[in-house]
């Protein structure tokens, strides 16, 4: 469970992904649920939430230490780890726009990283776990902020993350150049077959990838434009 060789071969949509992938769902349709009884639940998920996001980061971390593993390109910089320290830091202090950060980063993003993950292990390998546990707590730790402690997102953040995550892309591909990493996917492609596959190399792949975000954080924006239209309506009613 916990060797760097053992329990390989992940297949995609096989039952245990597609299994795992409804839990998530299921955990999301809970939340939803549980609202109606924040007053019982709300402290116990705000709390469950915010120790899993760190003991994921961390214990992935130890594993890649313990089982040689670790080298440069695992230091916490990619969109996950960096949505993992927004979420902790909006648990412990309330901000607008972290939160709007965290919304684009940390709901769509690790939610497509899990339908295509990027990852040798299968279940019930550390691995696996964790890999899966992460992501869905990130977007669930999203989806909390939204349903318990009513924080939205206005259209215009569409543009004020797309620029954000450009400010931070600059350092990160200096950084990879100097590291031979792929922090950001600024490098390269994932290994795994996933969309930016298709993105092909050089300039075009820039190209693509920020039209892909603009995309992305569109899409990501069209349930809470539906939500807020809704609760509008109801106001004026």
């Amino acid at each position: 469970m916990f060797s760097a060789t053992g329990m390989q071969g992940f297949e995609l949509f096989s039952k245990v992904h597609i299994g795992t992938l409804l839990l998530f769902f299921a955990a999301c349709g809970a939340l939803v649920y549980l609202r109606n009884k924040r007053k019982i639940y709300q402290q116990m998920i705000k709390w469950t939430l915010f120790i899993l996001l760190p003991a994921c980061e961390i214990s992935l971390q130890v594993w890649l230490i313990l089982t040689n593993q670790w080298n440069v390109s695992n230091l916490p910089l990619q969109l996950c780890s960096i949505s993992t320290f927004l979420a902790v830091f909006l648990f412990l202090k309330k901000s607008n726009h972290l939160f709007y950060l965290l919304y684009f980063f940390g709901t769509l993003p690790p939610i497509l990283a899990m339908v295509t993950p990027e990852i040798a292990y299968t279940f019930p390998h550390f691995r696996y776990i964790e890999y899966f546990l992460h992501h869905s707590v990130i977007a669930l730790a999203a989806f909390y902020f939204i349903l318990y402690e009513g924080y939205r997102v206005p259209k215009n953040a569409i543009l004020f993350s797309f620029f954000t995550v450009n400010i931070i892309a600059v350092p990160i591909f200096f950084l990879n150049l100097q590291l031979g990493t792929n922090f950001f996917y600024l490098a390269s492609p994932t290994k795994a077959e996933t969309i930016l596959t298709f993105f092909g190399s050089g300039i075009m792949y820039y190209i693509y990838l920020e039209i892909a975000a603009l995309i992305v954080f569109f899409i990501t924006y069209l349930p809470m434009g539906v939500l807020q239209r809704i609760e509008n309506r109801n106001k004026n009613r």
